[in-house]
């Protein structure tokens, strides 16, 4: 699942091409193929709406439909069905269900939202538009932070984990991947204290524990969802908050100071919203895409906050746009009273200059 994710964020990020194609036209040459005569089995179906995809332009054809067939039949993947499941005659119920999703996709749906989850982090999450999907690349963000809270554990202080704050937690997918991968300990109350106005159940001291904010209602319902799913709804703390709004930071102060700011904040420049593909444009939220004119606009209010929040070298890591490094160097420059210093960035899986660690420094 990784590998096709991969290819396909990498086709959907590019400029529409034919991707420009009007959901309504999609949907009616839909109704033009979908009678399934003669192709009843799971690889034949397969073979129907991968011509059906070519012919309307849908990114990555096959796959799509492998991975309806598949969410169909029970699997996650075409490949992980039984051998015997492929040629297998499917039941007009299964036909009828098939027919619905892809139409779904026809009208350029996104797979994620069509399935209703999506792997991250070898988790199984859940996706609801217009809550923003999380992207392959991101995955590497998380296994960095990874490395770097392994290399240096006495960063982490009396709790035994690191204490995250995540900004912009979508779908949770950032906080709850670190989780599943960090320390676990023993249960007792959160640093032995209750804040006034914050309905906490116990946090836990010994282990890694993470604060997610999003202003989006729909992104912190799911985030809560999915924290539930994988029972890690003790370790994490989802706040609704918005990081633009005045003294914001003042909700945060009282749970720290956090080890680790982590973000895949909004980066795209405005100008280069028109230029997404309509599978982003029209499901999924541009809030959650539009950095404003440079792409710095959420960027450069987490590194203000930052400084308040971090411990004693803490650090920031954030997925950003290939032009943010010079951008992100040159703004830190700007406001050495931040105590902020752009430490190390690396390349995407493509090549792209797509992460920065930035890190706090004694005045």
């Amino acid at each position: 699942m990784k590998l096709w994710g991969r290819r396909l964020w990498t086709l959907l990020s590019g400029p529409r091409g034919r991707m420009g194609v009007s959901q309504g036209w999609a949907f009616n040459s839909w109704k033009l193929h979908s009678s399934l005569t003669g192709l009843l089995s799971a690889t034949g179906v397969v073979s129907q709406w991968t011509q059906v995809f070519e012919e309307r332009g849908i990114p990555e054809a096959r796959e799509s439909s492998e991975y309806i067939v598949a969410h169909v039949l029970g699997a996650k993947t075409f490949q992980s069905l039984k051998p015997e499941l492929w040629t297998k005659p499917l039941t007009p119920e299964q036909l009828q269900c098939i027919q619905e999703l892809c139409s779904h996709r026809l009208q350029r749906m996104p797979v994620q939202y069509i399935l209703g989850e999506w792997d991250f982090q070898g988790l199984s999450l859940k996706m609801v538009p217009p809550v923003f999907i999380p992207r392959p690349e991101t995955e590497e963000l998380v296994e960095w932070v990874l490395g770097e809270v392994a290399q240096r554990p006495p960063a982490v202080g009396a709790r035994g984990g690191p204490l995250i704050l995540e900004v912009g937690c979508g779908s949770g997918a950032i906080a709850l991947s670190l989780l599943s991968q960090l320390p676990e300990g023993a249960r007792r109350g959160f640093l032995d204290r209750q804040l006034p106005g914050l309905h906490l159940s116990s946090f836990v001291l010994g282990q890694s524990q993470v604060i997610a904010v999003d202003k989006e209602e729909a992104a912190v319902s799911l985030t809560r969802e999915n924290a539930q799913r994988l029972q890690l709804q003790d370790r994490i703390r989802i706040i609704p908050l918005d990081v633009t709004s005045e003294g914001c930071w003042t909700h945060l102060v009282p749970w720290g100071p956090v080890d680790l700011v982590v973000s895949n904040p909004p980066y795209i420049f405005h100008k280069d919203m028109e230029q997404l593909a309509p599978e982003i444009c029209s499901y999924e939220d541009p809030v959650a895409l539009d950095g404003g004119e440079e792409g710095m606009d959420i960027i450069s209010r987490i590194l203000t906050l930052a400084p308040r929040l971090l411990s004693a070298s803490g650090s920031i890591f954030l997925e950003v746009d290939p032009r943010h490094p010079e951008l992100v160097k040159s703004w830190l420059q700007s406001r050495p009273d931040l105590h902020l210093s752009l430490v190390a960035v690396r390349k995407d899986f493509c090549g792209r200059l797509r992460f920065l660690h930035v890190q706090k420094f004694a005045p």
